[in-house]
């Protein structure tokens, strides 16, 4: 006699069994496919005193071998001229194939750096639009399944691994970004759904576990598990539709200038005496002398409301507004105007702004390393004297960009970032003036060199002991 429960039951596990098999996403087929997409980067910075070497993963975003990497790939103070002997690996590959590669440069709007794989090595290479999703606008859900690709370190041949985890929650900061329960990508590394449809860049700044040794040892109290790694990704929408955006030139122009310091979201109580409502505003301290903002007429205290026409969004924390805000700037060209609706007064004023090329940046300003006297200066550009709060029109001194250790000038106590605004008592109105005037101190045969450096607001006068 058939047991009749036991009979159902195994009809039913029988008819269950091939839905579940064939629901089950095969990853290892897909992340090999899609390993394609992603590479990992060697480069050097030269240093005024030695080489570096630094690591990197990439995302292959077309068909001309263009790459993309996060934005803390390359560090800030690295100067174009100084990234050196690009190398492009393909995963699990011996470490002794690779292609080269050269640096195109950095988008502001996006912050990512450019790299361009040489022609030989892009054979084997496919963009990853290839794995965008048929809706180019889709997100994934939260509680969504999602899986990443990490890659172990260069010793490792930057062997693929497979990470997984579900959507924690989705947020504007200002990107649009996603934030996983646990580590989902490597950093730089592409983020998928179940169906295989690439959802986002992990990147760095979520999820990072830190192992404490020691309360009591100084120094080495905690470590870092997972620095390659990232639980936060920003999602597809925001990478795909930003592709395009690869710079004219290494210091990332063509780069839009608007041209006010300082802008802060408008406090609650401050909103409600206005009439704002639930409506977001951000007020602005300063306007900058001769600044696309100051001749488009925006003034001090003016309180933005909206950007060509649409309401300020309301983003949290506030400040995520401020940088909202940039971000429409930064997405911008040279040449563009921005309508922006303002609050002056309790009275609305429409303001078109015509944005202009910004002035030259400190990556951009020429610099001069003395060996003797143990220092990098570089050439004072418009954001210096602004920051210091200074007269912008005035580009006047030089800034400290290195103090080589034990040197002369760092036993002097001379610091990056010091402004220097004479020279053994001369004033120092040019940068070729200064560079006239540390050569003729390294050649004089002088015990000392004399300056008068500014910092945080404050002179003082340095003096250098130069060994005979």
């Amino acid at each position: 006699m058939t047991n009749q429960p036991f009979a159902r039951l195994a009809l039913l596990a029988a008819l269950i069994s091939p839905i579940t098999q064939a629901e089950t996403p095969d990853y290892g087929a897909m992340l090999e496919e899609r390993l394609a997409s992603v590479v990992a980067v060697e480069f050097a910075i030269e240093h005024e005193m030695d080489r570096t070497v630094n690591y990197a993963y990439g995302l292959v975003i077309d068909n001309d071998g263009t790459v993309i990497l996060e934005s803390g790939a390359i560090s800030d103070r690295a100067t174009p001229d100084q990234l050196v002997d690009f190398k492009v690996y393909r995963p699990g590959m011996p470490s002794t194939q690779f292609a080269r590669a050269e640096y195109i440069g950095q988008d502001g709007y996006t912050t990512w750096h450019f790299i361009k794989v040489a022609p030989e090595g892009r054979h084997s290479l496919r963009p990853i639009t290839d794995f965008a999703a048929a809706d180019l606008s889709a997100i994934p859900r939260m509680a969504e399944p999602i899986w990443g690709i990490g890659l172990r370190q260069k010793d490792e041949d930057f062997a693929p691994y497979f990470l997984r985890s579900r959507v924690s929650m989705i947020q504007r900061l200002p990107q649009l970004t996603g934030i996983a329960l646990d580590s989902v990508a490597g950093r730089g590394c592409p983020v998928f759904n179940e169906r295989g449809e690439f959802m986002g860049i992990g990147t760095s700044g979520f999820g990072e576990r830190m192992m404490i040794y020691s309360q009591r040892r100084r120094g080495e109290m905690s470590v870092l598990l997972n620095p390659d790694e990232a639980a936060g990704f920003r999602l597809a929408p925001e990478v795909l539709s930003a592709v395009g955006r690869i710079p004219d030139n290494p210091f990332g122009r063509p780069l839009p200038w608007f041209g006010i310091d300082g802008i802060d979201p408008v406090a609650p109580e401050v909103a409600e005496f206005l009439g704002l409502g639930s409506a977001t505003g951000l007020v602005i301290s300063e306007v900058l002398q001769s600044s696309p903002a100051e001749t488009g007429g925006l003034l001090p205290r003016d309180i933005i409301i909206a950007i060509d026409g649409r309401p300020l969004p309301r983003l949290k924390p506030d400040q995520v507004v401020a940088a909202h805000l940039m971000r429409e700037i930064l997405k911008r060209r040279p040449g563009d105007t921005i309508s922006l609706t303002v609050l002056r007064d309790k009275r609305e004023l429409e303001l078109p702004v015509l944005l202009s090329s910004a002035p030259k940046t400190p990556q951009e300003s020429e610099r001069s390393y003395f060996e003797e006297l143990g220092v990098t200066v570089r050439e004072t550009v418009y954001s210096d004297v602004v920051a210091r709060r200074e007269d912008p029109t005035t580009l006047t001194g030089v800034i400290v960009h290195f103090v080589k250790p034990s040197s002369p000038m760092d036993t002097a106590g001379v610091r990056v970032d010091d402004w220097v605004k004479e020279i053994d008592g001369t004033v120092v109105d040019t940068y070729p003036q200064a560079l006239e005037l540390l050569e003729a101190a390294e050649a004089s045969g002088r015990p000392e060199v004399v300056m008068l450096v500014s910092r945080g607001g404050e002179t003082a006068v340095m003096r250098a002991k130069i060994d005979s």
